[in-house]
């Protein structure tokens, strides 16, 4: 026999229903929610004062109506009622990221810190950032979670590295940094981090392709908007695909990875950065435009191989999604229609709608996610 709902079901439903339009839309009115929820008026009203009474919304001056009178009282939502962070743990620094309920950066710090696999280094990482928290005057109670972002495979679980050599880092526990810390704590692969920065940007996406085109290569399979990890965890690891026999070694130890040909690494000098790179190219340089040529031919023989594989739309994200042009888009197109047997549509590489902080955000969005979810779960 189906059960019947409660009053109390019924009257949770309404809340978070209310909540959701208020959120959705940004900026309302109670008439509007009223309208577009079927509401009755008393029962909005007794909502919107729970809700403004427990903070999870606010007051946010009027809006203009069509009837004749004052001004309809317009409702928000509070954007940092909660706040999640995400951490980037690299070789020579950690970046951290604070967002809001939208998914918006609140804050950013970056710590100068070399990677050691050593007690006191996840304790001057976590003292780091509830430094940080302290710095946004949050409060313990608002944080939903802290997301590491690592370059490394990650348990199903999210709380152990399963495969980390970048760092030799394999073995790793979450809890190495959650025993200093008062928050939810997960790790996360930083690919995957990115690709849920980029479906959350794009709510239209489903299924794509994403390459993560920082210091190291990286990529992310979305599939009906999840992101596939595999069997064994390690689904997407294109970086270790060998395209090169003789080429140059990988940090996995074989030769000619695609690692060693679309990374960063592979483009930049030891101590170049990107920003005076494409000074130097804008400025046409030689030996840089003969540099970056080389890469994107290598990057076009990279994407064309997997899309032999997964005919799907191709994501360019990561540090050097800035920097790409339309003309190098189109640069690669020739290169990949020399290369493929089928006249492809020039209509399959995106570069990232969030080139920006998206392996920090993706770490700390999941933590968002979760809390909306549970209001819609509590309907």
């Amino acid at each position: 026999m189906k059960k019947s709902i409660t009053p109390n079901q019924i009257k949770q439903n309404n809340r978070n229903l209310i909540y959701h339009f208020i959120y959705k839309n940004k900026k309302v009115s109670q008439q509007d929610i009223a309208y577009e929820l079927c509401l009755s008026r008393p029962t909005v009203t007794s909502n919107l004062n729970a809700l403004e009474e427990d903070g999870l919304i606010q007051k946010c001056g009027q809006l203009d109506s069509e009837y004749v009178g004052r001004k309809a009282t317009a409702y928000s939502i509070v954007p940092d009622f909660r706040i999640s962070i995400g951490v980037e743990i690299l070789r020579k620094e950690i970046k951290m990221i604070a967002i809001d309920l939208y998914g918006k950066k609140i804050d950013r710090s970056v710590i100068k810190t070399d990677y050691k696999n050593e007690e006191a280094y996840f304790k001057q990482v976590s003292s780091s950032i509830i430094d940080f928290k302290n710095s946004i005057g949050a409060a313990d109670e608002q944080i939903l979670g802290v997301g590491f972002a690592m370059q490394a495979l990650i348990s199903a679980d999210n709380q152990t590295v399963i495969y980390g050599k970048i760092l030799s880092c394999t073995g790793l526990s979450i809890d190495m940094f959650s025993r200093y810390l008062p928050y939810p704590c997960t790790f996360i692969h930083d690919a995957n981090s990115a690709a849920i920065a980029e479906l959350w940007i794009s709510p239209e996406l489903q299924d794509a392709f994403y390459l993560s085109l920082s210091k190291h290569l990286g990529a992310a399979i979305i599939s009906k908007r999840n992101i596939l990890v595999g069997k064994h965890g390690h689904s997407s690891t294109i970086e270790h695909i060998p395209l090169e026999p003789d080429g140059k070694l990988c940090y996995c130890g074989k030769r000619g990875c695609m690692e060693t040909l679309c990374s960063l690494t592979s483009l930049l000098g030891e101590e170049e950065t990107l920003e005076n790179f494409f000074l130097q190219l804008q400025e046409n340089d030689p030996s840089i435009t003969k540099r970056w040529n080389h890469y994107l031919q290598n990057l076009a023989k990279v994407i064309n191989t997997l899309h032999l594989v997964h005919d799907t739309d191709f994501i360019l994200g990561g540090y050097l999604a800035p920097y790409l042009r339309d003309a190098d888009i189109r640069f690669m197109y020739e290169i990949i229609q020399q290369m493929t047997p089928f006249d492809e549509e020039q209509d399959f590489i995106v570069i990232s709608k969030m080139p920006k902080h998206n392996i920090c955000i993706g770490a700390a969005l999941p933590y968002i996610q979760n809390f909306l979810n549970t209001l819609t779960k509590q309907s």
